[in-house]
């Protein structure tokens, strides 16, 4: 955070100096990458031939269409970064082409339908080959290699070291949405559009475009798929977001230095929490989420450079200096929109939102509206009615107006300070996940409230996030997507505002430095005191997990008081401190979240699946199991199980069982269901009993009771070929040997293939 002191007014770079110095923070960045992985048990084959997919076949292709597409160049990290999401978007066309045709295993020639252009096209062999590139300032590309480490370092912590790619006990435990993540991945590996695997046949009505991304990346590494979920595609898609942070904020706002300010505030400040990492309370940003839900991440890959196109379109900031993107940037816009739709249900409304937002209050205060901002309007409008009409079909996921419903678990019904408590709670909210958007103030109180438009856009979309996840419910706590999609447009913002109040302040070479030893410091001592002193919550009323949080707040709302107080006798002793108080203030709130991560890695230490999250038993055996029949079966085969229950509490079944789509990468006839996009908000939750019960009834018969009709029955008329059996759930059945036969045992499992 504190590289922005760095920032020249200008931000412009200093003299060109060597190509060995140049790519220097990018080789230690991606070797720390590689070195994090090697010792977290990534094989180093997998690590070359994944490193060779995402170059050959993700950022050659995007590469040379986005500098074909964009006007004029700008720094070539940026034509890099914004050319892995272009290639990114193209591989989804490429995916559902080749998927879709039944041949996914040449999807590896995709990228030559952009290669071979630009070798045979003149006018766009020119690409191959840029120059006018604004060098990169050291101090900027060290303190993006610095984030992507730091953040690299916590993955590694939090997720990697919690979770072997394949388990290696009977008493490994597991985060209980990763199986699920891992099966749709599986399906997307041979279906166009992939069906919900735990039903074979069930539409999947969801933002699956991140699988197929996972799905993807193994198909043309040739990496086994569990290796490029449980390793590989984490750290890569956080490093690229993190990168994409920095050189989306430097386009937007003009700064180099307000864009890996932002990359600071999203990948290395955390929630502000002090509870020792061991709830979410209202959500998370970063933390948690990048590995419980990669999907988020992903979206965040191709939001941020969305966020770039659209706001070319809204208006560029005055005095950049960066290359405008030219009409490139309508391509660009309808390319990333297309692409998020899929990607994660939470990111076009609120690209939508900060566009509304922007359209109105220049139609209402500035009595103008610009026909380019219709037209991204219309654009995003458009996207949004795609999503819901055809990849969603109406299907609402759970999803309900329920003003206040991530608020009300901590309010409590009844009592005579019901009003305050909804206060206190709602400033507990901000505080928890909003306060690193500190500078968004500042740049409100620089301008007096006068904002550009494109200022107006990043402000719409981080007041829509949260806007939208306090309107409406979800029973899974799933609207905080809501907040995290606006959080990527809020931390640009607050990095801008944080770029002009240091520049307004002037400080000097040694003020900076000093400012951030200074804040390097804050953060640790309060690392050091939460580690060392953990905040405990005690069985009482509802609102009491809120209460560590707002202490410390108050406590560092006294210091910041008392500093107040002392300022004019720092002033009289050091004069350079004058109109400095501001910048102070506000870099001690952009960093009293620091805590956050290495709190959730530190309890990530205590929990056996890598968080103090829901978990679920993953034994080995099942798993050998599984991994037998994905290397015997063919693709379109489905499987059977006796396996539906998570747990039975009191006859009735949760059924969020995953393992064997996950790690068998098959459909299968029922599993768990509970995640189908129909089960989704309906009464019961986890228990809701499964649609199709004659289809239940034949698929259990073939365990408790096997016939040969009964077998005949489910290879006939639903196409299953092989019967997967744990007796520890249902005791072998002697007659099934006579009707199928047994191609497989382990102490747990047992699978048949029918004849």
């Amino acid at each position: 955070m504190t590289a922005l002191a760095a920032e020249a007014p200008s931000g412009v770079a200093p003299t060109r100096r060597p190509v060995a110095v140049r790519v220097a923070p990018a080789l230690v960045g991606y070797a720390v990458v590689a070195v994090v992985l090697l010792a977290t048990g990534t094989p180093a084959v997998d690590l070359a031939r994944f490193t060779g997919y995402a170059l050959l076949a993700v950022l050659l292709p995007g590469t040379l269409v986005y500098r074909a597409l964009r006007a004029r160049p700008h720094t070539l990290v940026e034509d890099l970064a914004v050319g892995a999401a272009v290639g990114l978007v193209l591989e989804l066309a490429g995916w559902a082409v080749f998927t879709g045709l039944g041949v996914p295993g040449l999807l590896w020639l995709w990228p030559l339908a952009v290669v071979l252009p630009f070798v045979a096209v003149p006018r766009l062999r020119r690409h191959w080959r840029v120059t006018g590139y604004t060098p990169v300032p050291a101090g900027w590309a060290w303190s993006l290699a610095a984030v992507v480490a730091g953040f690299t370092w916590y993955v590694a912590e939090s997720f990697l070291r919690r979770n072997p790619v394949l388990p290696t006990g009977e008493g490994q435990a597991q985060y209980i949405d990763l199986a699920f993540q891992l099966s749709l991945a599986g399906a997307a590996t041979h279906q166009m559009p992939p069906e919900v695997p735990q039903v074979a046949g069930e539409p999947l009505h969801y933002h699956w475009f991140g699988f197929a991304h996972l799905a993807a990346a193994s198909l043309v590494s040739g990496v086994d798929l569990p290796t490029v979920f449980f390793r590989l595609a984490v750290p890569a898609l956080c490093a690229l977001a993190a990168v994409l942070v920095a050189v989306v904020g430097w386009r937007v706002s003009g700064r180099a230095y307000a864009g890996v300010g932002a990359a600071a505030l999203m990948f290395t400040v955390g929630e502000f929490g002090y509870e020792n990492g061991v709830r979410q309370l209202f959500g998370t940003q970063a933390t948690f989420i990048v590995w419980g839900s990669p999907s988020m991440t992903y979206s965040w890959v191709l939001l941020l450079p969305l966020i770039a196109a659209l706001a070319e379109v809204v208006g560029r900031a005055r005095g950049s200096a960066v290359p405008a993107l030219g009409r490139g940037a309508w391509v660009l816009a309808a390319l990333f929109l297309a692409a998020s739709t899929g990607a994660k249900a939470s990111s076009v409304p609120v690209a939508l939102g900060a566009l509304a937002f922007t359209a109105v209050l220049l139609l209402v205060v500035r009595r103008r509206l610009p026909r380019r901002l219709l037209g991204a309007v219309g654009l995003a409008l458009a996207a949004q009615l795609f999503a819901t009409a055809v990849l969603f079909r109406f299907v609402s996921h759970g999803v309900t107006v329920d003003p206040f419903s991530g608020l009300r678990p901590y309010v409590p019904s009844t009592g005579s300070l019901t009003a305050l408590t909804w206060v206190a709670v709602a400033v507990a909210f901000l505080l928890n996940l909003q306060l690193r958007l500190a500078g968004v103030a500042a740049l409100v109180g620089l301008r007096r409230g006068r904002l550009e438009p494109v200022q107006l856009f990043l402000l719409g979309g981080a007041l829509a996030g949260p806007a939208i996840y306090l309107l409406v419910g979800h029973p899974g706590s799933s609207n905080q997507y809501f907040v995290r999609a606006g959080f990527a447009f809020g931390v640009l913002l607050s990095a801008w505002g944080y770029a002009e109040l240091v520049e307004r302040a002037g400080l000097p070479v040694r003020g900076r430095v000093l400012l951030a030893v200074g804040a390097a410091g804050f953060a640790l001592l309060l690392t050091v005191i939460q580690l060392r002193y953990p905040a405990t919550v005690e069985p009482g009323p509802a609102y009491g997990p809120v209460l560590p949080l707002l202490r410390w707040a108050v406590a560092l709302v006294v210091v910041a008081i008392v500093l107040a107080l002392l300022w004019p006798a720092l002033v009289g002793g050091w004069p350079a401190l004058a109109r400095r108080g501001a910048v102070v203030l506000l870099t001690g709130a952009l960093v009293a979240g620091a805590p956050g991560l290495v709190l959730d890695a530190a309890a990530a230490r205590r929990y056996p699946n890598g968080g103090a999250y829901a978990v679920v038993p993953m034994p080995a055996s099942r798993v050998e199991a599984a991994r037998w029949v994905q290397a015997h079966s063919a693709p379109d085969d489905v499987l059977a199980t006796n396996v539906h229950c998570r747990v039975v509490v009191d006859g009735w079944c949760d059924a969020r069982s995953f393992w064997l789509s996950g790690y068998a990468e098959r459909a299968v006839l029922v599993e768990g269901w509970s995640f189908a996009p129909r089960m989704v908000g309906l009464p019961g939750g986890a228990y809701a009993p499964f649609w199709d019960q004659e289809r239940l009834r034949a698929n259990d018969a073939a365990f408790t009771a096997p016939s040969a009709a009964g077998l005949a029955g489910l290879r006939d008329r639903y196409g299953v070929r092989w019967l997967v059996l744990d007796r520890s759930v249902t005791p072998e059945n002697p007659a099934l040997a006579d009707l199928a036969d047994l191609r497989f045992r382990n102490d747990r499992v047992s699978v048949y293939r029918l004849r």
